[in-house]
């Protein structure tokens, strides 16, 4: 036997043995490379934040691991003792800054884990034992009882929701005398107006859909519209946000591209479309059309050819009101001096297409067509007004105008005069009580929204309040400032909602108002004053040049305001991302509510996205309470000075198209503004969740009943997940007499239902598009209620675009 031939068996053994031996290297290599980058990335990004005066533990954990990827090189048990050690330091860090909340502790400690997995393979533990085998099987215990516990501290965590309150409303009690004026009461099968009725409840005394079986609600019909975003001139906004009316056996509703559609109501069937021709180009900054407005026959109604005994009303993207028969969708020609629709340009300053428009539905009252207008926001200091104006409803003539900017004269603009510029407008929905004889506006602030050094003094009274104005003159009858000197886009963006609350024995009639900043404030809606406590607190000062700031502002006894954000809120996917959130933090000027904007940049939270916004709040007659949908988000306002009133600064080299505005270069003002969401690198929002939530408050006490977080980022994440985070909502909820709410405004594409008593979600339902729309319910010619929902997507939110009104009931018996 030659020496080959007794050598040969062993060879192969020897090669596999060190192929092994190779593979397990390169294995405890990349484990080594991946801490020692991690450690690096975190020394040096820690570095910066303990710069900046924040915490020192990533530094110390950067450095802990690059210790630990050379103690890992050197083989034996050393590397994992060290990792061990800095993984135990990450999670009591991170119990001490967060406690059991799973978010906040997965994004400290996602990394560490993982790699803490690797660690543990048999094959980095042969490698390390094949370099120096001492104190390897004690030191892989080791970290694997560290591991254990970072995974016993999740599973506690997973059971928990901090900030959640739970709680149970008693059942509705019965009806109080007087609880809706006769004047705001619809048939109980009716939707008649945006908000249900002129009151802004979102309230419906039906209660066939009940908690006991909500769980059985289906898919009764589905309607398309054909009006899509995508035309030639589109802003991003544009958006399909209505709530249908219904009205007998129809409903009424509007597109972004405001065709007005009737459908039948109980089989979604279309019954007649009319599309007016609208003047193009327009530089919008919104296209859309939240609803219709709609005046009942009367029993003596004036003469009119054009046989319009009722009539619906729309505001339109181009400046007109158009009135329209519900029986055919033909103009009503006896409207506005024989044309079916007023002009609303009509004694404007600083005409412009598309700088004034309403994208809400009007008021109507017996006798009165009350109108406000969008404004464009931050373009500049030579705008239009924000005149409010009451037409004749059968005519079209000017009744009255109130404006700001001259209050006390509110008698018919005369011939050839202009109302205020630049001054502050209402572009939300305004309630009515026709029985105290007095409409309640929502108001903006003149432009621009973050600086505010030369306001005028009845732009200071008026922006960002709700005011009273006398239904017979249009005089102010009271008002209240939800804001003092607004730099935060704080406007006033939701419909009041008008509710009888009994108080000490009494009846009191109240008005509910929801703002961006959280607060309800809880008013006695005869003169304003607060029902409910509202306190002046001290501000932060130090505006910017030429500005000040007030320095008190009003909070309320009811407030979903969340909680100041912190260093150790900060948030993100990884640990990598929410040390850049952190970093962010430190680097701008954050003093809690109300940080005036600044060339630093400041952090607005919550953001002007609003904690509410014109979806407003669903209030409840019966059991006193209001059912709200909080969002909490941070902005970031980063003041840019402006040389001149030409050069661009926010929108780049060059102007925008003629169709889009040149939104936040504030032309006039010494500051362009840069706005954006305060987000990580990753696109993530930096303030950890839940972001929004479903809760319900009573009205007469100002105590929260309960408060769940609500929604998934299914929608939100780059992979469908179904994580119940909490996520921001836009559009209204509903309640009903049946103990149910209705919400479809989350980000995630889902209508569901909640049983009111205690939040619980009881029902929801797939959408095929965003559901950025406030639902209504009626019922049908069947005897069923109907839910119905518009689900059409919304383009600054990002979810998905569609032409969607889809009806949901009970199974036919």
């Amino acid at each position: 036997m030659t020496l080959e031939s007794r050598t040969s068996p062993v060879a192969p053994a020897a090669e596999g043995r060190a192929a092994r031996r190779r593979r397990t290297s390169w294995l405890l290599y990349a484990a080594a490379a991946v801490a020692a980058l991690t450690g690096l990335a975190l020394a040096l990004g820690g570095g910066w934040l303990a710069a900046l005066g924040g915490s020192w533990f990533y530094a110390a954990a950067g450095v802990g691991l690059l210790i630990a990827a050379l103690l890992l090189l050197r083989g034996g048990g050393a590397g994992l003792w060290m990792y061990a050690l800095v993984v135990a330091g990450t999670l009591a860090w991170s119990l001490w800054e967060v406690g059991f909340d799973w978010w906040p502790m997965a994004a400290r400690g996602d990394v560490f884990f993982v790699l803490g997995l690797l660690l543990l393979t048999p094959w980095v533990a042969r490698a390390l034992a094949l370099r120096n085998p001492v104190g390897v099987p004690v030191a892989r215990m080791a970290l694997g009882a560290v591991l254990g516990l970072f995974m016993v501290a999740a599973v506690v965590s997973w059971t928990r929701e901090p900030g959640r309150i739970e709680g149970s409303i008693a059942a509705a009690a019965a009806a109080a005398p007087g609880a809706m004026p006769a004047a705001a009461a619809p048939a109980k099968e009716d939707w008649s107006a945006y908000g249900g009725t002129g009151m802004g409840q979102r309230y419906s005394a039906l209660d066939q859909i009940t908690p006991a079986n909500a769980g059985q609600l289906e898919e009764a019909w589905h309607f398309r519209t054909g009006d899509v975003r995508g035309q030639p001139g589109d802003p991003e906004e544009t958006t399909f946000e209505v709530t249908p009316l219904k009205i007998g056996e129809r409903l009424f509703l509007c597109t972004p591209h405001q065709s007005v559609v009737a459908l039948d109501a109980t089989t979604g069937r279309q019954l007649w479309r009319y599309t007016p021709r609208v003047e193009r180009p327009l530089a919008l900054q919104h296209l859309t059309c939240r609803g219709l407005s709609y005046q009942a026959a009367r029993s003596s109604p004036p003469e009119s050819a054009d046989g319009c005994k009722a009539k619906l009303f729309m505001p339109t993207a181009d400046g007109r009101v158009l009135a329209l028969n519900p029986d055919n969708g033909q103009p009503c020609t006896g409207f506005g001096n024989g044309s079916g629709q007023i002009d609303l340009w009509a004694n404007m300053p600083n005409v412009k297409p598309g700088s004034y428009y309403s994208t809400s539905p009007v008021v109507v009252t017996r006798s009165l067509l009350i109108v406000g207008g969008t404004v464009l926001d931050n373009v500049s200091t030579k705008e239009t007004s924000g005149v409010i104006r009451a037409f004749d409803i059968d005519t079209g003539a000017l009744v009255w105008n109130w404006d700001s900017g001259n209050p006390d004269d509110t008698a018919p603009i005369g011939p050839g005069r202009t109302y205020t510029p630049n001054s502050p407008n209402s572009w939300s929905i305004s309630s009515v009580d026709e029985n105290l004889g007095m409409v309640y506006v929502p108001t903006g602030n003149q432009p621009p929204d973050q600086w505010g050094g030369k306001r005028t003094e009845g732009a200071e009274r008026y922006s960002s309040s709700v005011v009273a104005l006398d239904l017979a003159t249009g005089r102010v009858r009271w008002h209240f400032q939800t804001v003092h000197h607004d730099l935060w886009d704080y406007d006033v963006p939701a419909q009041p909602s008008l509710i009888d609350l009994q108080l000490g024995g009494e009846l009191v009639p109240a008005l509910v108002q929801p703002t961006k900043q959280g607060e309800l404030f809880v008013l006695d809606r005869r003169s304003g004053k607060p029902l409910l406590p509202v306190a002046e607190r001290p501000a932060p000062q130090g505006a910017a040049s030429g500005d000040y700031t007030a320095l008190t502002q009003p909070v309320s006894g009811l407030s979903f305001n969340p909680p100041a954000l912190t260093s150790a809120r900060m948030w993100g996917a990884t640990i990598f991302d929410q040390l850049g959130c952190r970093i962010a933090f430190h680097r701008l000027r954050y003093e809690g509510r109300f940080t005036p904007p600044s060339l630093q940049g400041s952090l607005i939270y919550p953001g002007n996205f609003g904690v509410f916004n014109w979806g407003s709040v669903a209030v409840d007659p019966q059991r006193q309470i209001s059912f709200v949908t909080p969002t909490s988000l941070a902005f970031v306002s980063r003041l840019v000075p402006r040389a001149d009133d030409t050069s661009l600064y926010v929108q780049g080299s060059k102007r925008p198209n003629d169709s889009l505005p040149a939104l936040n270069e504030n032309f006039g003002a010494p500051f362009a503004v840069k706005l954006s969401a305060f987000t990580s690198p990753l696109g993530l929002p930096c303030q950890a969740p839940p972001w929004g939530h479903v809760a319900a408050a009573d009205l007469r006490s100002g105590k929260v009943l309960w408060k769940h977080k609500n929604g998934t980022v299914r929608d939100s994440s780059p992979v469908p997940l179904p994580f119940a985070m909490g996520v921001p909502n836009l559009g209204g909820p509903i309640v009903t007499a049946g103990g149910v709410a209705f919400l479809s405004g989350t980000l995630d594409y889902y209508v569901r239902a909640y049983d009111v008593a205690n939040g619980a979600e009881i029902w929801r339902s797939r959408l095929p598009a965003g559901g950025q729309a406030t639902p209504m319910t009626y019922a049908g010619a069947d005897g069923r209620q109907y839910v119905v929902v518009v689900a059409g997507g919304h383009g600054s939110l990002g979810t998905r675009t569609g032409d969607h009104v889809i009806a949901y009931a009970l199974p036919r018996r």
